[in-house]
């Protein structure tokens, strides 16, 4: 008997990669769900292919150009942001893998975990923004979390046998330092957008090249982590690794340290969370150290890259502060991709909304969702 997925984001690199492993298990697996934010055509190529039982464009005026695209389907096509949230709790499907890019990623994959349904998670500002709601709501349906950033699913991986939090001295999050690791902080007024797009091995979609430039996708990974796997800030480490080939560690209290490698290919980790616990044949490259020769390590300059700090911060502070975080960082990259900011006034503008919030609210659905707007509207009131 097949297992039924709906795929939230179907259209971005992880979705179509998520498609590509479909392809290869068959009939493993049967697309029931199917949504995507504006990319309609490949929205309707994709309904045609796989067929599913429902699927949602988030933009609702091209609607109706999907209809159009697709006549002759017997999909249910649904639009905006209820439509997503439809797909994620209603398409009858066992595992809802969440790539939608940003906070539009919540609510969805919030109500599929609510729904009792197995979550491979892409979408880490789920867990940044929300991460004990999640949590909790997931201990409460019997929803499974499983992480598809090779990071945490590397860590996952390493932690199979779920030692206890006190046997673990370290998780090791590894970073390829982005396309700036090696240039000095006086050229990083020059940066230009072409730049921070050209990421040395990982080719991913725009919001999240720029996350891995300013290593904010980094201190956004550590804040996951933390509640991932129940780890204390103060247990989770980032480590430069320009290979990309060790996608993560842990140290464990006796020196041992466990490492996952694999060559950049994110159908891999995107397979195991769809078949996990077991395994099956991917049709990827294969990994040969003998041709890497050598694997490096080194620490990150948090002078240089001011989003670290920010970001163990806000996740230590808890509570709204994540959430406060990632909205502020969505507008400032949004800007920069616009070429509106320079790339050096990201993490000035994320500290600035930082230093100037207040908690209103707890950390529930209804607060999270008040800081998120809260931060955005300060954000670009800053940048003017």
């Amino acid at each position: 008997m097949s297992k039924k997925i709906a795929i939230l984001g179907s259209t971005g690199s992880i979705g179509v990669s998520t498609l590509k492993v479909v392809d290869n298990l068959k009939p493993q697996f049967q697309v029931t769900g199917l949504t995507a934010y504006r990319n309609v055509k490949l929205l309707a190529q994709q309904i045609k292919t796989y067929k599913p039982r429902m699927a949602a464009i988030m933009d609702a005026n091209l609607w109706q150009e999907l209809k159009a695209l697709t006549k002759g389907t017997s999909t249910k096509l649904l639009a905006g942001e209820e439509g997503v949230v439809t797909v994620a709790g209603e398409s009858g499907a066992d595992l809802v893998l969440s790539a939608i890019v940003g906070a539009a990623g919540l609510k969805p994959t919030l109500t599929a975990i609510e729904k009792g349904k197995d979550i491979a998670l892409a979408n880490k500002e789920t867990m940044v923004m929300a991460g004990e709601v999640v949590t909790k709501a997931a201990k409460k349906s019997g929803s499974r979390i499983l992480p598809v950033d090779s990071e945490h699913c590397a860590v996952f991986q390493c932690l199979a046998g779920a030692p206890p939090l006190s046997e673990i001295h370290k998780v090791i999050l590894t970073a390829s330092g982005g396309p700036f690791r090696n240039l000095d902080q006086k050229h990083f007024k020059k940066i230009t957008l072409k730049q921070a797009l050209n990421h040395p091995t990982w080719r991913m979609g725009p919001k999240i090249t720029i996350d891995s430039a300013t290593l904010m996708n980094k201190g956004l990974e550590v804040i996951e982590a933390h509640f991932l796997f129940n780890v204390p800030f103060e247990k989770i480490d980032i480590v430069i690794h320009p290979e990309s080939i060790v996608h993560s560690m842990v140290e464990f209290i006796d020196g041992s340290v466990l490492a996952q490698l694999g060559t950049t290919d994110m159908q891999i980790p995107i397979q195991y969370a769809m078949t996990y616990p077991f395994r099956g044949h991917a049709p990827v490259s294969r990994l040969k150290l003998t041709e890497i020769a050598q694997l490096n390590f080194q620490k990150p300059d948090r002078k240089k890259f001011l989003c670290v700090d920010l970001a163990y911060a806000a996740g230590k502070k808890g509570g709204t502060y994540p959430a406060v975080l990632n909205a502020a960082n969505e507008v400032a990259v949004s800007r920069f991709l616009n070429k509106q900011i320079a790339f050096i006034s990201i993490p000035k503008i994320i500290s600035k909304v930082l230093s100037r919030y207040r908690p209103l609210t707890n950390g529930n659905l209804d607060g999270i969702l008040l800081a998120d707007r809260w931060a955005r509207s300060e954000a670009a009131r800053i940048v003017g």
